[in-house]
């Protein structure tokens, strides 16, 4: 009878269990339009699995450390002197200045190369920034094979910033349409592709948007 009479005076206890109410149903996915039609035709080609093998370049021990950056883009100009668009379009002014990076090493657009295994082979991967013209940034990453370079990642964009997080390459890009925010992309190796491919984008709200100014009150007719 006295453990019965604890064990109910418990139940008024403020700092026993209490019932969050009732838990909501769960909802499962809904598959909307149904009956659409199967895709017959193939989707645009934005050039993700694009990739290259650089010509002349040899990677001692498969070592991109002993690999001197500002050579590999030169080696790329090189096999496409007139190429203006696509992963190996560069500005006309972007690819001088490269073929020029030994006689004016300060104009230079190569960046300061960096290393990070991104393809989970033991192996560190190339990462090169080129700055060009119009606040933009060309981006590549280089995998050794075979004894030699192949590139298996290559954008422009107005980038804002670069991170490595993990064995992915994040690229944070601005929003030209929606003030306030950036695109983030984050690369990832793809072994069946062979390639590093965008497999994740978002847009993200990085600073608060400010208020339209208002407009100041006319003065009165007695002002």
């Amino acid at each position: 009878m006295a453990a019965a009479a604890l064990l109910l005076s418990g139940c008024d206890d403020p700092g026993g269990l209490r019932s969050a109410g009732p838990t909501p149903t769960a909802a499962g996915p809904v598959r909307l339009w149904p009956d659409l039609p199967p895709v017959t035709s193939p989707p645009y080609d934005y050039g993700e699995i694009d990739t290259a093998q650089v010509p002349g370049v040899k990677v001692p021990g498969g070592d991109v450390h002993r690999v001197n950056p500002v050579a590999v883009v030169q080696a790329e100009v090189a096999a496409h002197p007139d190429q203006y668009s696509g992963p190996d379009g560069l500005y006309e002014e972007t690819a001088r200045r490269i073929r020029e990076c030994e006689d004016r090493p300060r104009a230079c657009p190569v960046m300061t190369p960096h290393y990070r295994d991104l393809t989970g082979d033991g192996k560190d991967e190339l990462i090169i920034g080129i700055r060009m013209p119009d606040q933009q940034t060309g981006l590549r990453v280089y995998m050794p094979e075979k004894g030699g370079l192949t590139r298996i990642m290559s954008t422009v964009d107005q980038v804002v910033g670069v991170q490595l997080a993990g064995r992915d390459l994040v690229v944070r890009v601005v929003s030209a349409g929606i003030p306030g925010y950036e695109y983030r992309t984050a690369w990832s190796w793809d072994d069946q592709q062979r390639t590093m491919l965008p497999t994740r984008d978002e847009i993200i709200r990085v600073k608060p948007v400010p208020p339209p100014p208002t407009a100041s009150p006319s003065p009165g007719p007695g002002a």
